[in-house]
């Protein structure tokens, strides 16, 4: 199966979750292919870091979504993950006295309802921003906006109510206490696997493709790329002949933003376990945390949206100053001195990401099925971006990545 030389029957670009789960189903298949991944790791934006605590933290994709039903909860159990089935915190939010029971039950109704007559207008065809359906007089728009920075990466008014809409969530929610990019960065083990390969070129004007790369060019009959849609926007992988039609795609299908900061806690008995509180239930630019996940001593702060990248300009130091202010004044002063940065994401200023997952825009909701569209039936696109109705999620890149190798087995003679 193993790729021989630079010259290969498959050649997969990227080496995150869809480019691991085409890899697999070529290598199950005894195909001839090589897999080129810029980054020194595997995973993508999957990435789970240790070593810097007793837990592995992952600083992307983290919850196991629609588990009932996610193709990574099998893996885990093939390789022997441990799967957490706690629920998720964000049904509850806990620990905050500044947002009482009463007012947790209005913005709960208010936030169901804004989503309902977001829904109702994609049913009808509409694919507008999902601002437009907000109700003017609910108090809580600022904090129903914060909760679409952290699911969806972008605040409603870039939100396509269509995309939204088209989303397939199960709402079960399961957790990998190792880490996720632990679990993807196991499934490849054994692939044939070129780190520190970006491809930067890919001629497919003659019979057989070609690949440019530092470390030389390959050739292959068929491609698979798993880029995130910027990529394809910033010209760091060239096409020849150019595919207009992939970038009017790419440019509809941004990636918002979500990021994650970790803090140590050495008093875990200051705040609940499994709780979750908001910074804020005024304000759009807030963190949401979740205290004291599977019962371990630290705290995760995710803040998203227009927030997240004016805190990524000051690095850690700025996303920890916020994430103090916002729990001393949920818990009180005592809490400051008992806190300590431990590590943060910064996906928008990766420039193998420029984001975290992807979003459309208003208007662009067929933007997905014309990026996964293939190539002349050589180049197949694969990742959560191309997923239809799982995107933004692990599971739906690698579902795409399995999807796209199949197509390739269909076709070889």
């Amino acid at each position: 199966m193993a790729g021989s030389g630079n010259d290969v029957t498959v050649a997969v670009v990227g080496a995150g979750a869809a480019g691991v789960g085409a890899a697999w189903r070529l290598a199950q298949a005894g195909c001839d292919f090589q897999v080129l991944e810029a980054r020194d790791r595997i995973g993508g934006r999957a990435w789970t870091v240790t070593g810097l605590g007793p837990d592995a933290l992952d600083l992307g994709c983290h919850w196991l979504h629609s588990a009932d039903r996610n193709p990574w909860v099998g893996v885990a159990d093939e390789l022997g993950f441990m799967v957490d089935r706690t629920p998720a915190p964000w049904g509850r939010t806990t620990g905050n006295p500044a947002f009482p029971p009463g007012g947790q039950a209005e913005f709960r109704a208010d936030r169901e309802a804004f989503w309902d007559r977001v829904h109702a207008a994609a049913e009808a065809g509409e694919d507008r921003p999902a601002s437009d359906l907000a109700d003017p007089a609910s108090p809580w728009n600022p904090l129903i906006a914060a909760g679409s920075t952290w699911a969806n990466g972008v605040e409603p008014d870039r939100l396509s109510t269509l995309d939204h809409w088209r989303y397939d969530d199960t709402d079960f929610n399961w957790r990998l206490p190792a880490g996720y990019g632990a679990l993807v960065a196991a499934r490849a083990r054994g692939l044939p696997i070129r780190l520190g390969c970006p491809v930067t070129r890919i001629d497919h004007s003659g019979r057989r493709i070609r690949l440019e790369t530092p470390q030389g060019t390959l050739t292959a009959d068929r491609v698979i790329v798993t880029l995130p849609p910027p990529l394809l926007l910033t010209g760091g992988v060239v096409f020849h002949p150019a595919l207009p039609d992939k970038l009017a795609a790419a440019a509809g299908l941004p990636l918002g933003l979500a990021d994650k900061l970790y803090i140590a806690l050495d008093r875990p008995d200051m705040v609940p376990v499994e709780g979750q509180i908001y910074g804020r239930i005024d304000s759009t630019a807030i963190g949401a945390y979740h205290l004291r996940p599977l019962g371990r001593d630290y705290i995760e702060g995710y803040f998203g949206g227009i927030i997240a990248r004016r805190l990524e300009a000051g690095g850690i130091d700025a996303f920890f100053a916020h994430a103090v202010d916002d729990l001393v004044r949920a818990f009180g002063s005592a809490i400051r001195p008992h806190l300590r940065p431990l590590t943060a994401s910064a996906w928008a200023r990766d420039p193998l990401a420029l984001g975290s997952y992807s979003h459309a825009l208003p208007g662009f909701a067929d933007a997905r099925a014309a990026l996964a569209a293939p190539v002349e039936g050589r180049i197949l696109f694969a990742g959560e971006a191309c997923s239809a109705n799982d995107f933004s999620t692990a599971h739906g890149a690698y579902q795409t990545g399995v999807a796209a190798a199949e197509q390739v087995l269909a076709a070889a003679p």
